[in-house]
């Protein structure tokens, strides 16, 4: 009999029977707040009937139409439908399913457009598995070890994440901008650099943001030097920070972001969007694939932009989010094992750490675990996984939000007794 591999190891126990919203039912008829989203993915909840329905008529229609060899309808609305929504100047797009994808493609774009090898990544981020994108992902060594040799010419710099030096913001970012020029004058010339590759808050790293100074810094030396700012939206992006890009929240501007996880309510989509005279540097042939730009996710796609508008989901996620994060907050302050909650919009972070300051991941661990007996889905992250997350869907109400929170903060009291 064939298994799964035993290498994906279940976050929780629970088996879905269907879900509906920002709720699970288990095979057994157990309701779960579903406080994951499928890794941030299903932004619209669980099975919204909108995009249940642009699907179901899409699949009536045309599955599968490969993009480079026929065009299909679903592909040409949402390409323009994108661009209502897209940073200023970024007018061109190429789609893929994966966000691991988009990073690779960008990374190609970089290269070949500039006609310099390296890249820069920050400490902490993460984005992706596959060779050349887990070379370049520093939140944590399981997703790159055992595989070496990796890829060449990726090179990393710090992320201002304050708590983790013991600084405030501040001087975390001072640092972080100085040992960016360090790296220049010691490791790789601007002038060898294609691209700096940033989230604007560290997705599987922990779950920090970072702030318009460093993004600033870091517009400065690329417009200086020549150098991409390739923006990481795959985690951030379409409402789930509470504003429509997690960059909004810094004022930068970016020269490529990559998108995918809500941009589809779980069908699998992503993409690079960039100016038009960027993207056209890149070599012929160097862009395609069988399943990018699915029919059925495109659709889907098209949907979900339409929920995110009309019902108003940028606003929710602003409005939630903030619910969510203090109350979170306030679980933290009465707690000494949770030494820093912090986040944008519906993705909030609580930190464990002991007396001393250490990383604690056994009490992180113990509180996603109880948080899942009691009827909450939640998920850890951080390089030492220390880092227990909330990341609830765009539709969340406020209801669901304080009945989170009143088992979140009997969870830690459980755990921590």
């Amino acid at each position: 009999m064939a298994q799964l591999s035993p290498l994906l190891k279940q976050a929780t126990p629970v088996v879905v029977d269907h879900g509906e919203g920002s709720c699970l039912y288990a095979t057994d008829g157990r309701r779960y707040l579903d406080f994951t989203a499928g890794i941030g993915v299903t932004s619209t909840g669980h099975c919204h009937p909108r995009v249940v329905k642009a699907a179901q008529e899409q699949v009536g229609k045309l599955i599968h139409g490969q993009y480079t060899t026929v065009m299909h309808q679903p592909l040409l609305r949402l390409t323009e439908r994108l661009g209502d929504v897209l940073p200023a100047g970024l007018d061109s797009l190429f789609f893929a399913n994966s966000g691991s994808e988009a990073v690779e493609a960008a990374l190609r774009l970089s290269r070949q457009a500039t006609g310099r090898p390296n890249v820069i990544v920050f400490q902490g981020g993460f984005h992706g598995r596959t060779v050349a994108a887990a070379t370049m992902t520093t939140s944590g060594t399981r997703f790159s070890a055992g595989f070496s040799p990796l890829m060449g010419g990726v090179h990393v710099a710090p992320f201002p994440y304050a708590y983790h030096y013991g600084w405030d913001e501040q001087t975390a970012t001072k640092f972080a901008l100085r040992e960016l020029d360090y790296l220049f004058a010691t490791v790789s010339a601007p002038g060898e650099t294609a691209a700096f590759f940033i989230e604007p808050m560290l997705g599987e790293g922990g779950y920090v943001p970072a702030n318009p100074e460093f993004f600033a810094g870091l517009r400065k030396r690329a417009d200086e030097h020549g150098i991409l700012l390739v923006i990481d939206e795959i985690q951030t992006g379409f409402g789930r920070t509470g504003k429509f890009w997690g960059h909004d929240h810094f004022g930068v501007r970016p020269d490529v972001v990559t998108i995918a996880k809500g941009l589809a309510s779980g069908f699998p989509l992503s993409g690079i969007a960039a100016p038009k005279e960027l993207m056209a540097k890149a070599f012929p042939g160097s862009q395609g694939g069988t399943y990018g730009g699915n029919a059925v996710s495109c659709a889907a796609a098209l949907a979900t932009l339409d929920v995110i508008e009309e019902e108003g989901l940028v606003e929710n996620a602003a409005a939630r989010g903030q619910e969510l994060f203090e109350g979170a907050r306030l679980v933290g302050d009465k707690t000494p094992a949770i030494g820093e909650v912090r986040g944008l919009g519906l993705l909030v972070g609580s930190e464990f750490t002991t007396a001393d300051g250490k990383p604690d991941t056994a009490t992180a661990q113990a509180a996603q675990q109880e948080a899942a007996k009691r009827g909450l889905l939640l998920l850890t992250c951080g390089a030492f996984m220390n880092v227990v997350r909330m990341i609830p869907p765009l539709v969340v109400t406020a209801e669901q939000i304080e009945e989170a929170l009143g088992i979140w903060g009997e969870t830690v009291a459980s755990v921590t007794s």
